[in-house]
């Protein structure tokens, strides 16, 4: 087969992850259609390795991070590098600026050209773990500095994200937006029915779809509902998602008596598009966000978003959302600004949106960051939409 061996690694992946796990299935795909030969590396249990629609995937045993909910990384250098050698490596893509950097120096090393992707903010993710701001920016810095010594380019999804390495000068960094699936995401999976079973009578029916991890700022949410519902807003909201705040947030919502629904991880895609698209509002109050794919999701859906002012989400959502200060009153401002608007064309708004990112523009961008420019790439997937 000719083609790239494009070798992808990535830590903090579990079958239950989010926007980080769809990105790596849906470039995959990409890159298999394109004619390259994808291989994605991820920490595991146990070794295993099976071609899969996305190309093909090793997993390697790797511990568990503690009080992270599950998300494990890879920690055996030498059998890395083993395999990284041992697979003929054409091309490196590293999702994880920390533990695998020095991935970057056996890439320069073996004159492999290898990209580094920025899937978050050092000084945002830094900042919501409650480093204060100056000494989260100067440890970014530095941080960063390394990254872009380390890899031949970094790419940047938005141009939020890009500033944290023009800021300290960087001079190889790339910009490549992520994407959206818009055949399985979309407006017609509204369903009455599915809105009725949670909003149970309510006026308003939130989403967050999110990982219910602290840099995610999960309990922005619940203090929405509880300021709209004090405002007299008849509003249910349902949480899609797992994490290690997810025991917490429960306690809260009922000891406060707020009308919240925790479904845990949704794994079925084509249920948390229904959920998606039969919401009225989605919310996403993560202020280190780099693109957000959930709430690019729920826009194909045809449901609007409120987002963090603080990420990079108002550049992605535009005016199909509202970007509010992490407060729970500008949240609930926000909500209401976007149900002030008529339902038929905030919908539609949300919907024009999120066709500006399909995945093929984003296959394309990464393989250019790659240095494999291609100005056309084949959708990577059938009508059918299935999964890798």
């Amino acid at each position: 087969m000719s083609g790239l061996r494009i070798v992808r690694l990535a830590n903090f992946v579990t079958p239950s992850s989010g926007g980080l796990r769809t990105a790596l299935r849906e470039l995959g795909r990409g890159y298999l259609a394109a004619g390259h030969r994808p291989v994605l590396i991820v920490p595991g249990e146990r070794e295993t390795d099976e071609d899969t629609a996305q190309g093909r995937v090793i997993t390697l045993p790797g511990p568990v991070l503690p009080g992270t909910g599950g998300y494990r990384v890879l920690t055996a250098r030498r059998r890395l590098r083993t395999v990284l050698e041992d697979l003929g490596t054409d091309r490196l893509e590293v999702s994880d600026r920390t533990t695998l950097r020095w991935t970057g120096e056996w890439a320069r090393r073996h004159r492999v050209p290898s990209v580094m992707v920025s899937h978050e903010t050092a000084d945002g993710v830094l900042r919501t773990w409650g480093v204060p701001g100056t000494a989260a920016e100067r440890a970014a810095d530095r941080l960063n500095a390394r990254s872009a010594w380390a890899y031949s380019r970094i790419v940047c999804t938005t141009e939020w994200a890009e500033r944290e390495f023009l800021r300290i000068g960087a001079r190889n960094v790339v910009r490549a937006p992520l994407g959206v699936d818009l055949v399985r995401c979309r407006p017609d999976r509204r369903s009455a029915g599915l809105r009725e079973r949670y909003a149970r009578g309510a006026d308003v029916l939130l989403l967050l779809g999110s990982r219910l991890s602290v840099e995610k700022r999960p309990g922005t949410a619940l203090d929405t509902l509880a300021e709209l519902r004090a405002r007299g807003v008849r509003a249910v909201l349902v949480v899609a998602g797992d994490g290690p705040l997810r025991g917490g947030l429960v306690r809260r919502a009922r000891e406060r008596g707020l009308p919240a629904h925790f479904l845990g991880h949704v794994g079925d895609r084509a249920e948390m598009a229904a959920l998606q698209a039969s919401a009225d509002i989605c919310l996403a109050p993560g202020p280190a966000e780099t693109f957000g794919l959930s709430a690019l999701e729920s826009l194909a859906c045809g449901t609007p978003v409120v987002a963090s002012a603080s990420s990079a989400l108002p550049e992605v959502i535009g005016d199909a959302g509202v970007a509010a200060t992490d407060t729970a009153p500008a949240f609930a401002d926000g909500v209401e600004d976007l149900l002030s608007r008529p339902e038929r064309g905030r919908r539609a708004a949300a919907r024009g949106r999120a066709e500006l990112f399909g995945w093929d523009r984003a296959v394309a961008a990464f393989l250019a960051a790659h240095d494999v420019p291609l100005p056309r790439i084949p959708a990577p997937r059938g009508p059918g939409g299935a999964a890798g």
